[in-house]
């Protein structure tokens, strides 16, 4: 099913207390393309093939089901690095900040999401004061999935130095 899917990107200075108040999810994902972006993921126990199309604030977006044998398979053949990171849901409003916490070689990193309704809400949506610098359309997964481990260790490294 298509989707249209608004959306924003933020590195996180500092995580917000009682993250155990909000709903956890366990992601790992592997990209068998970056352009277009085609990737496989797991979410706690679904498994889905993913298409995007599009860069930036906006981009179309299709998911489609898969079982947990082809998502293996699939997965084995996804180049470079696995993402795997929580995600935590953190009610904003009307809103939706997902934050995630990653693992692996990308540990350290952490980003939060912002999903909208319309460009004009993305526009004018005002950060917490626990967010950081904005990335959307400079950083995302597929990009990050091509770096190799010492790669990924400096961007960690530059991204989360707050000096």
């Amino acid at each position: 099913m298509e989707h249209v899917e608004i959306e924003r990107r933020f590195l996180v200075r500092s995580i917000p207390k009682s993250l155990s108040a909000f709903r956890k999810r366990i992601i790992e994902q592997g990209y068998l393309s970056v352009a277009p972006t085609v990737r496989v993921r797991r979410d706690d126990n679904k498994f889905y093939l993913t298409y995007k199309n599009g860069k930036g604030t906006a981009h179309t977006e299709y998911n489609l089901p898969l079982t947990p044998e082809s998502y293996a398979h699939l997965l084995d053949k996804a180049d470079g690095i696995r993402i795997c990171k929580d995600r935590y849901e953190i009610p904003d409003g009307s809103l939706t900040i997902e934050l995630d916490i990653f693992h692996g070689e990308l540990e350290g990193l952490r980003w939060a999401e912002v999903e909208f309704p319309t460009l004009a809400a993305a526009e004018s949506y005002e950060k917490p004061a626990w967010f950081g610098d904005e990335i959307t359309g400079i950083c995302n997964n597929a990009a990050l999935s091509r770096m190799d481990p010492e790669q990924a260790a400096a961007f960690v490294r530059k991204k989360m130095s707050w000096g």
